[in-house]
């Protein structure tokens, strides 16, 4: 008799087991749904955030071509010497 008691005792065991291996296993899923949610609303957030990032480079862009054509219409010959100067550097720098 204490045999037969013995004898079942693994099988029930092994159901524990099986249970606690199924309720792990159903865990980790959810966890992994939870972290693929997670990433994709990140991805989502990084692509807006690119997205503004470069509406607002591309504004600063023009608002600062505007101001140097401004200049350039209001100074035409400090700009060319400037032109100028800056390309002899240049080529000073390019002969050496």
């Amino acid at each position: 008799m204490v045999e037969k008691k013995f004898a079942t005792v693994p099988n029930d065991a092994n159901a524990t087991a099986e249970i606690d291996a199924s309720a792990a296993k159903a865990d980790l899923e959810n966890q992994l749904a939870e972290l693929r949610a997670e990433i994709a609303r990140l991805t989502d957030s990084v692509s807006a955030i690119g997205s503004s990032a470069k509406a607002v480079a591309a504004s600063e862009v023009e608002v600062l071509t505007e101001r140097l054509r401004d200049r350039i219409r209001e100074e035409p010959v400090s700009t060319l010497l400037a032109i100028a100067g800056v390309s002899f550097v240049v080529g000073l720098l390019a002969r050496r």
